[in-house]
C-alpha cells in the first residue's frame, strides 16, 4: 500500500464525520456550530479520542477557510461602500486596537512578564477571531446590519495590523538574524503586489472570467474562483503581507463585477466546509496537558486578559456613540484572542522572545478564550432584555410555536395590502415584525402580529417557518436585509415558496439570484397603474392605454433579462416578472372568513404596491 502523507482517509472521515455529528446536536442545545466545531475538535484529536496526532497539518490547510471567507467578504464590500466605512476602520478599529493593546500591556507587566512578552501576548490577544465573530454575526444575520458593519471594519484593521506586529517582533527579537536586504526593499516589494493584484483585478480578472463563461464549463468557473483566492492569497504572502487581507482585497476589485454572485456561488461550498475544519483544528491544537498542569495560571490568564479587553471595548464603543447595549454586544463579539494570534506567538518563539513554556500557556489561553465567546454571547443575549422591553409591550405577543398555511416577514403599507386577499381567501397567515409600534397600531384595525425579527434562524422556526407552505418576505432592504432574509428561507427552509418585495431593479436582480420563487418590484405596478389613469385622463382610448401599457411591460421584461444575462445569471429557473409561469397555488378549501381591515371590492393595484 502507498505510504500516506498528510491526511489520510481515515482522518478525513473522522473529521467530517465529527462535524456532522456535533453540530446538529449543539444547534438544537441553541449552543451555536462555533462551539461545536471546537468540542468535535477536541474528543477527536492527540488529546481526546487521538483519531488525529498532527492537528497542525490540518490548521494550515483550513486556514484557507478564513482566507476564502474574506474573499467573500470583499465581495460584499464595493469601493464606494468600503470608502464610507474608513472611518470605521482607521478611526474605530484603530482606537480599540490601540487602546486594548496598552491595557493587556499594561496588565501582563503587572503580572510580572518583561515588556516585550507582555506586549507580544497582549497584543496578539487583541487580534480577535475573524472566523469566530463573523460565523456569529452570520448565524445571527447581523452582517449587514450597521452594528454587523462596524465590526467587520473592526476585523478589516485587526488583520492590517499583523503586518506592522510581525515587524515589530521582527525588530526587538533577540535571536533575528540581520538578511543584509534594506527595509526599503521589503517595502517596495509590498507595494509591488499590491498594485499587481489591484492591476489584476481592474483589467485583467472581468475579461478573463467572460471568456470562461463562454465555456460553458461550470467546473472551469469554479476552478477559476479558487485561482483567484488562492492566487491573490499567494501573491500576498510573497510580498511579505498576510494572505487574507490579499483575498480580501481580490473581493473588493470583483465586488462590482457581473460575475460577483455567481464566485459567491462557487466559492461558499469550499469556504463553509473549510471553515468548519478550521474550528475544528483549533479544537485539537488545544493541548490539554498543558492546561491540566497549569489550569489555574491559563484561568486566571483568560479572565483577566477577557476583562481587560472587556473594558477597552466597551469604554471605545461607549465614548463612539454606541448604546449600552451595542457596546456590550460587541464586548461578546471580540473578547476573545483569534488565529492572527498563534502567528504571532509562533513568530515571537521562533525569535526568541517567548519560550515553549510561555509559548504553549498563551496559546492554551487563546483557544479557551476562543471556545468560551459563543457561550458567553449566548448567556449575554439572554440576559439582555430585549430591545423592545424598553417600550410599552402592551397587546404584543412573541413569536413562540407558531404555524400556519402562509407566514409573513415585516408589516407595513406594502404587507398591509398583500395580506388581504390571503385572509379573505381562508388561509391562515402568521404576520412577524420587530416594531412594537406598528404591531401595536395594527392591533387597533384588527390585526394579529407577533413580535420577531424575520433575520433571525430561531424567530423563523418559532414562527412556523418550517411548515409553512409560502413565505412572503415584505421588509424593506435596508443594508440588504431583504436579500438576507431570502436566502436564509432559500437555505433553511426549501420546501417553502418564496415570495419577496423588490426594491428596485437592482434588489430584484439579487433575488433571482437567491433562489426566489417570485419577486414584485413594490413600485412597478403602481406607477403602470398611475401612467394608465394619466393617459385615461387625457382622453386616450382604453383600447390604446391597455396597448401602450403591454408595450412598456415588454421593453421592461426585456431589458431585464438582458441585465440577467449580463450578470450570468439562468432566467429560467426564476420567476421573471410577466415572463414566467405562476407559482403553484396554494388551494384550500373555501369557507367563510372575516377580512381584517378594509378590503378593496374590486381587484386594483394599489398606489403603495
Amino acid at each position: 500500500m502507498a505510504e500516506n502523507h498528510g491526511i489520510d482517509l481515515v482522518q478525513l472521515v473522522a473529521l467530517l464525520g465529527a462535524g456532522v455529528l456535533a453540530v446538529p446536536l449543539f444547534r438544537r442545545l441553541g449552543l451555536g456550530s462555533v462551539l461545536a466545531y471546537f468540542a468535535a475538535g477536541i474528543a477527536i484529536g492527540p488529546f481526546g479520542l487521538r483519531l488525529i496526532s498532527d492537528p497542525q497539518t490540518i490548521l494550515h490547510t483550513a486556514e484557507l477557510g478564513v482566507i476564502m471567507l474574506l474573499f467573500v467578504i470583499g465581495l460584499e464590500m464595493q469601493p464606494s461602500r468600503l470608502w464610507n466605512l474608513r472611518r470605521e476602520i482607521f478611526g474605530l478599529g484603530v482606537a480599540q486596537v490601540v487602546t486594548c493593546g496598552l491595557l493587556l500591556t499594561g496588565a501582563g507587566m503587572l503580572a510580572g512578564l518583561s515588556a516585550p512578552v507582555a506586549f507580544i501576548a497582549g497584543m496578539g490577544f487583541v487580534l480577535s477571531s475573524t472566523a469566530v465573530v463573523m460565523q456569529m454575526l452570520d448565524e445571527r444575520g447581523d452582517t449587514s446590519t450597521q452594528q454587523g458593519q462596524k465590526a467587520v471594519s473592526i476585523l478589516l484593521l485587526e488583520d492590517l495590523a499583523i503586518v506592522p506586529l510581525l515587524a515589530i517582533v521582527a525588530v526587538i527579537a533577540p535571536t533575528a538574524a540581520d538578511d543584509g536586504e534594506p527595509r526599503w526593499v521589503a517595502i517596495a516589494i509590498a507595494l509591488a503586489a499590491i498594485a499587481g493584484l489591484v492591476a489584476a483585478g481592474r483589467w485583467l480578472l472581468n475579461p478573463m472570467f467572460r471568456i470562461l463563461a463562454q465555456s460553458h464549463a461550470r467546473e472551469v468557473m469554479t476552478a477559476a474562483a479558487l485561482l483567484v483566492v488562492l492566487g491573490a492569497a499567494l501573491l500576498m504572502q510573497v510580498g511579505g503581507l498576510s494572505m487574507a487581507m490579499g483575498a480580501f482585497l481580490a473581493g473588493v476589485l470583483l465586488s462590482e463585477s457581473s460575475f460577483r454572485h455567481q464566485l459567491e456561488a462557487d466559492i461558499e461550498p469550499f469556504r463553509g466546509i473549510l471553515l468548519g475544519i478550521f474550528f475544528i483544528a483549533i479544537g485539537m491544537s488545544l493541548d490539554l496537558a498543558v492546561v491540566a498542569q497549569d489550569w489555574l495560571l491559563i484561568a486566571a490568564a483568560v479572565v483577566a486578559f477577557t476583562l481587560v479587553k472587556s473594558f477597552g471595548i466597551f469604554a471605545i464603543a461607549w465614548l463612539s456613540g454606541s448604546s449600552w447595549r451595542e457596546a456590550l454586544d460587541r464586548v461578546t463579539l471580540f473578547a476573545q484572542g483569534g488565529e492572527f494570534a498563534f502567528v504571532l506567538y509562533a513568530a515571537a518563539l521562533a525569535g526568541g522572545i517567548f519560550s515553549a513554556h510561555v509559548n504553549a500557556i498563551f496559546t492554551a489561553t487563546v483557544i479557551v478564550s476562543m471556545a468560551l465567546t459563543p457561550i458567553i454571547a449566548i448567556l449575554v443575549r439572554r440576559a439582555m432584555p430585549s430591545p423592545a422591553a424598553t417600550q410599552s409591550m402592551d397587546g404584543v405577543e412573541p413569536a413562540s410555536a407558531l404555524s400556519g398555511d402562509i407566514l409573513m416577514i415585516g408589516f407595513g403599507r406594502f404587507s398591509h395590502i398583500a395580506c388581504q386577499g390571503l385572509l379573505a381567501r381562508g388561509f391562515n397567515l402568521t404576520i412577524i415584525e420587530n416594531d412594537v409600534e406598528m404591531i401595536q397600531a395594527a392591533s387597533t384595525f384588527g390585526f394579529k402580529i407577533y413580535y420577531g425579527e424575520g433575520s433571525r434562524l430561531d424567530i423563523l422556526h418559532a414562527s412556523g417557518a418550517a411548515t409553512a407552505r409560502a413565505i412572503i418576505v415584505c421588509v424593506d432592504n435596508t443594508n440588504g436585509s431583504a436579500t438576507r432574509i431570502a436566502r436564509m428561507v432559500r437555505r433553511e427552509f426549501p420546501l417553502a415558496r418564496l415570495y419577496v418585495r423588490a426594491y428596485d431593479r437592482g434588489h430584484a436582480l439579487d433575488l433571482i439570484q437567491a433562489g426566489v420563487d417570485y419577486q414584485i418590484r413594490e413600485t412597478f405596478e403602481s406607477a403602470l397603474a398611475l401612467s394608465g389613469a394619466v393617459l385615461r385622463d387625457l382622453d386616450v382610448p382604453d383600447d390604446e392605454v391597455t396597448e401602450l401599457m403591454a408595450d412598456v411591460r415588454r421593453r421592461d421584461e426585456e431589458r431585464f433579462e438582458l441585465q440577467l444575462a449580463a450578470s450570468d445569471v439562468t432566467a429560467g429557473n426564476n420567476l421573471i416578472l410577466g415572463n414566467a409561469p405562476k407559482p403553484t397555488p396554494l388551494t384550500t378549501p373555501k369557507r367563510p372568513s372575516q377580512v381584517i381591515g378594509e378590503v378593496p371590492a374590486t381587484a386594483t393595484v394599489s398606489g403603495e404596491s
